[in-house]
């Protein structure tokens, strides 16, 4: 086109210039982040997605989001799709502690913040990653083994019903319980076992330990409210009474915690809020603009017992 054909063309179209040049200056480039999360094993974990996603969606952020099916070498090969997209940050809910060196090096090179939120990892080098944004879940397994000391009187047999085996919550949970128990030496732990923060596998490990054990079991603690509904219907099942027959008590607070807690089938759950999403976008705005970040954020969370969860139910957000 030559250059009285151009100036034609131009002068044809003043709404197409004034757009061009009235362009906001963030519509140059959309904020990528991408979003390794390790599955949808719980209502937890899905209010902490909902968190990020919706979090995302108000600030304008293009989130890409993975599910790694609670397996550690799913989510590896999407911090390396990521990567390969050239996203801005990304955030990961680590399945696992360990064995997560080799991928974020990769990340380190290509020079992308990464943001952990709930669990945290093992590696040698803390540079790694920018911030963890998570509660304390060894503070969690204290106040779950206080309360339980207490409403037992220093006596008792407890089953245990663990997360994931080498989850961080799982790892620092049974920790912060085994701490708190050893100052009642009447209380013991007589079957622990893996029930993989799922529902249906907590009710699974919990008809086993009715079995074997039967009613030697006073109380149930329960690494997280899923598994805790789970060991509620095998004790139904059993022909017993939980919250009564068997005292239940759990970790995360979520909605249908307190459900249970209303109709006195479950007897107590240590908070661990899941809505994540807005200190996880502000840690990688400070990480993206340079600003210092603190290298862990602890959320501060509550106990609830039924008495407290009769009040708190109507407000609760998850």
């Amino acid at each position: 086109m030559n250059c009285r054909k151009l100036a034609r063309f131009l002068s044809a179209k003043p709404l197409l210039i004034a757009a061009l040049f009235c362009l906001p200056a963030h519509a140059a480039k959309k904020q990528v982040i991408g979003f390794s999360q390790i599955g949808a094993e719980s209502a937890w974990r899905s209010a902490e997605t909902e968190s990020i996603r919706s979090e995302a969606a108000a600030r304008g952020i293009d989130l890409r989001f993975s599910d790694a099916q609670q397996k550690q070498e799913n989510q590896i090969k999407s911090i390396r799709a990521f990567v390969a997209q050239h996203v801005d940050a990304i955030i990961i809910a680590p399945v696992v502690e360990t064995g997560w060196e080799p991928v974020l090096r990769e990340v380190k090179r290509a020079k992308i913040p990464v943001v952990l939120v709930d669990r945290g990892i093992r590696v040698s080098d803390d540079s790694l990653y920018a911030t963890l944004i998570a509660s304390d879940f060894v503070e969690e397994g204290r106040r779950a083994g206080d309360w339980l000391a207490k409403k037992l009187n220093g006596k008792g047999n407890v089953v245990e019903l663990q997360g994931t085996t080498g989850a961080a919550p799982a790892l620092d949970r049974k920790k912060g319980f085994e701490e708190s128990i050893a100052k009642h030496p009447g209380i013991k732990v007589i079957k622990s076992q893996s029930g993989d923060f799922t529902r249906a596998k907590g009710k699974e490990v919990m008809e086993a330990f009715l079995k074997a054990e039967g009613k030697n079991i006073n109380a149930v603690y329960a690494h997280n409210d899923d598994m805790a509904l789970g060991a509620i219907q095998a004790i139904e099942e059993a022909g017993l009474k939980p919250g009564t027959d068997i005292i239940v008590v759990s970790i995360d607070g979520v909605k249908s915690a307190f459900e249970a807690m209303v109709t006195g089938k479950l007897n107590c759950t240590v908070e661990c809020n899941p809505l994540l999403g807005p200190a996880a976008f502000d840690a990688i705005e400070a990480a993206l603009s340079g600003k210092p970040v603190p290298k862990k954020t602890i959320v501060q969370d509550n106990v609830f017992d039924q008495e407290a969860a009769k009040n708190a139910i109507a407000s609760r957000k998850y």
